[in-house]
């Protein structure tokens, strides 16, 4: 903007010390100075700094890791969403995590705490090979008193086999 200004009183400076030519009879008359148009900066939408915990969008939005029948093991299809976490983690280190074990309810009361014990530890220890620290994570096992579907068919005990990720609130 000061550039077009500075510009047109310049060329008005030019104008008034020119010599005053005589006037043509028939001279059509001179168009008149196009002003460029003023250069405007992008507008850059202001940063937020946007948890990627609470991004919808993010991987991390997932919390659940999901078994078949009677495995501990992190599966392959959960294994990118564990090691999203453990980088988080690492990054954030004032950040905690408790790591809550679930079964369905096939199989005695004992037997599933321990299933959903191995489970959260499974995960405790892929997080921390990923770069969490141990004193970011809990474990406990709910075994099948915390179902997160009811029913009694493999539609709700597959969401019932789970280790679910659970932040503590800052």
């Amino acid at each position: 903007m000061k550039k077009l200004v500075i510009s047109i009183v310049l060329l008005n400076l030019l104008a008034a010390c020119a010599s005053q030519k005589p006037k043509e009879v028939a001279a059509a008359p001179a168009p008149a100075p196009v002003a460029a148009a003023p250069v405007v900066a992008p507008v850059v939408a202001p940063q937020t700094n946007i948890d990627p915990l609470n991004d919808p969008k993010s991987i991390l939005a997932g919390r659940s890791v999901y078994y078949p029948f009677d495995v501990a093991a992190v599966q392959d299809a959960d294994k990118p969403l564990v090691q999203a976490h453990a980088k988080y983690l690492s990054e954030n280190p004032n950040r905690t995590v408790r790591l809550e074990g679930n079964c369905d309810e096939r199989g005695s009361t004992e037997y599933n705490l321990g299933l959903g014990q191995r489970r959260a530890d499974g995960v405790k220890k892929m997080l921390e090979m990923g770069g969490a620290k141990a004193a970011q994570l809990s474990s406990i096992s709910y075994g099948e008193e915390k179902p997160k579907a009811a029913g009694h068919n493999e539609a709700a005990w597959s969401q019932n086999r789970r280790t679910d990720l659970n932040y503590a609130a800052q």
